[in-house]
Protein backbone atom coordinates (compact mmCIF):
# COMPACT_ATOMS: atom_id res chain seq x y z
CA UNK A 1 0.00 0.00 0.00
CA UNK A 2 1.36 3.94 -0.95
CA UNK A 3 2.25 6.18 1.81
CA UNK A 4 -0.47 8.02 -0.14
CA UNK A 5 -3.17 4.96 0.82
CA UNK A 6 -2.08 4.65 4.47
CA UNK A 7 -2.55 8.07 5.24
CA UNK A 8 -6.20 7.98 3.72
CA UNK A 9 -6.94 4.66 5.19
CA UNK A 10 -6.05 6.32 9.04
CA UNK A 11 -8.30 9.48 8.23
CA UNK A 12 -10.87 6.54 7.85
CA UNK A 13 -9.85 5.21 10.91
CA UNK A 14 -9.89 8.11 12.83
CA UNK A 15 -13.17 8.84 11.96
CA UNK A 16 -14.90 5.99 13.08
CA UNK A 17 -13.48 5.69 15.65
CA UNK A 18 -15.47 9.21 16.40
CA UNK A 19 -18.65 8.01 15.01
CA UNK A 20 -18.16 5.87 17.90
CA UNK A 21 -17.52 8.56 20.68
CA UNK A 22 -19.70 10.54 19.53
CA UNK A 23 -22.83 7.56 19.75
CA UNK A 24 -21.39 6.70 22.98
CA UNK A 25 -24.34 5.96 25.83
CA UNK A 26 -27.00 7.29 22.88
CA UNK A 27 -30.02 6.20 21.65
CA UNK A 28 -31.38 6.70 18.08
CA UNK A 29 -33.89 8.80 19.38
CA UNK A 30 -31.22 11.75 20.52
CA UNK A 31 -30.54 12.14 16.27
CA UNK A 32 -34.05 13.90 16.41
CA UNK A 33 -33.09 15.79 19.54
CA UNK A 34 -29.55 16.74 19.05
CA UNK A 35 -28.62 18.62 15.58
CA UNK A 36 -24.72 19.12 16.63
CA UNK A 37 -24.90 15.14 17.14
CA UNK A 38 -26.30 14.62 13.62
CA UNK A 39 -23.91 17.33 12.26
CA UNK A 40 -21.15 15.39 13.90
CA UNK A 41 -22.22 12.20 12.77
CA UNK A 42 -22.38 13.22 9.42
CA UNK A 43 -19.54 15.39 9.07
CA UNK A 44 -17.65 12.05 10.40
CA UNK A 45 -19.15 9.71 7.59
CA UNK A 46 -18.44 12.38 5.11
CA UNK A 47 -14.74 11.84 5.96
CA UNK A 48 -14.53 8.25 5.93
CA UNK A 49 -16.09 8.41 2.12
CA UNK A 50 -14.22 11.25 1.04
CA UNK A 51 -10.92 9.13 2.30
CA UNK A 52 -12.19 6.10 0.44
CA UNK A 53 -12.61 7.89 -2.38
CA UNK A 54 -8.71 8.91 -2.44
CA UNK A 55 -8.05 5.52 -1.79
CA UNK A 56 -6.39 4.26 -4.97
CA UNK A 57 -8.26 1.63 -7.07
CA UNK A 58 -5.37 -0.77 -6.50
CA UNK A 59 -5.61 -0.91 -2.94
CA UNK A 60 -9.94 -1.08 -3.51
CA UNK A 61 -9.43 -3.89 -5.83
CA UNK A 62 -6.72 -5.85 -3.43
CA UNK A 63 -9.38 -5.43 -0.46
CA UNK A 64 -12.64 -6.42 -1.71
CA UNK A 65 -14.55 -7.14 1.86
CA UNK A 66 -14.83 -3.46 2.27
CA UNK A 67 -17.54 -1.66 0.96
CA UNK A 68 -15.75 0.90 -1.45
CA UNK A 69 -18.62 1.90 -3.40
CA UNK A 70 -20.89 1.64 -0.98
CA UNK A 71 -18.92 4.23 1.75
CA UNK A 72 -17.92 6.45 -1.31
CA UNK A 73 -22.15 6.81 -2.41
CA UNK A 74 -22.89 7.28 1.24
CA UNK A 75 -20.25 10.07 1.27
CA UNK A 76 -22.30 12.05 -1.72
CA UNK A 77 -25.59 10.98 -0.80
CA UNK A 78 -24.98 13.00 2.63
CA UNK A 79 -23.48 16.08 0.54
CA UNK A 80 -25.28 16.07 -2.47
CA UNK A 81 -28.54 15.40 -0.98
CA UNK A 82 -27.55 17.14 2.76
CA UNK A 83 -31.55 18.43 2.78
CA UNK A 84 -32.93 14.78 2.88
CA UNK A 85 -30.80 13.20 5.45
CA UNK A 86 -32.93 9.96 6.67
CA UNK A 87 -31.66 9.95 10.69
CA UNK A 88 -32.60 6.12 10.45
CA UNK A 89 -30.19 5.04 7.68
CA UNK A 90 -27.26 7.23 9.05
CA UNK A 91 -28.30 5.56 12.74
CA UNK A 92 -27.66 2.26 11.15
CA UNK A 93 -24.83 3.42 9.41
CA UNK A 94 -22.92 4.51 12.94
CA UNK A 95 -24.29 1.80 15.31
CA UNK A 96 -24.26 -1.72 12.59
CA UNK A 97 -22.03 -1.20 9.65
CA UNK A 98 -19.20 1.69 10.73
CA UNK A 99 -18.45 -0.69 13.79
CA UNK A 100 -17.79 -3.49 11.23
CA UNK A 101 -15.91 -1.36 9.01
CA UNK A 102 -13.54 0.03 11.54
CA UNK A 103 -12.36 -3.33 12.39
CA UNK A 104 -11.60 -4.56 8.51
CA UNK A 105 -9.88 -0.86 8.57
CA UNK A 106 -7.87 -1.62 11.22
CA UNK A 107 -6.99 -5.11 9.77
CA UNK A 108 -5.55 -4.20 7.17
CA UNK A 109 -3.67 -1.19 8.33
CA UNK A 110 -2.09 -3.90 11.03
CA UNK A 111 -1.19 -6.19 7.64
CA UNK A 112 0.25 -3.42 5.28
Amino acid sequence: MSPHDRWRLQHMIEAAESTQKFISGRERADLDRDQMLVFAIVRAVEIIGEAASKISEETRISHPAIPWKAIIGMRNRLVHAYFDIDARIVWVAVTEEIPALLGQLKTLAASE
